[in-house]
């Protein structure tokens, strides 16, 4: 399992650590209710410094971190990959939009993701607190069910959007 957020906010940047400010507790409390702890999961972002301002990460910059995100992933070799908001789905299924897609499994190419919104967008707007934690305790039941998930269109670049509940 592998959890893709945007990029550090300022106490992880702090740290050196991903998601150990509030979002990351948000994110350690939605893994309880499943119960898992933060050491059951491998946690990551698209880009591993806050941009200047705490700004959106500029495509360049992406483009600078993806080799690191894709030796982490290549290591790791994750059975699901949850998407932590807009950045990190963008990043991988382009053109989609997270209230659209959150809450459901996802193959493209020979992974499957699982959007959600981001713990500090839950923060920031509580009454997607509940979704996200609703969302996340759908994740034991996406690993059971992933193997019947049908394969990507090999000749398509967009993913297969499946729901398996």
């Amino acid at each position: 399992m592998v959890f893709i957020g945007e990029g550090p906010g300022k106490v992880e940047d702090e740290l050196g650590r991903p998601f150990v400010g509030p979002a990351g507790k948000l994110l350690e409390e939605a893994l309880a209710q499943i119960g898992w702890r933060r050491e059951d999961v491998y946690i990551t972002n698209v880009v591993k410094c806050r941009p200047p301002d705490n700004r959106d990460p500029l495509p360049s910059e992406v483009e600078e971190h993806r080799p690191f995100l894709e030796q982490e992933l290549a290591l790791i070799q994750p059975k699901l990959i949850v998407l932590l908001g807009r950045h990190a789905l963008q990043w991988f299924l382009p053109g989609l939009q997270i209230s659209q897609v959150r809450g459901t499994a996802k193959r493209h190419g020979n992974r499957v993701f699982f959007p959600a919104y981001h713990p500090a967008a839950a923060l920031y707007d509580p009454r997607l607190k509940t979704t996200f934690l609703a969302d996340i305790r759908k994740i034991p039941l996406v690993l059971q069910k992933i193997d019947e998930l049908p394969p990507a269109e090999s000749d398509s670049s967009s993913p297969t959007q499946t729901s398996i509940f």
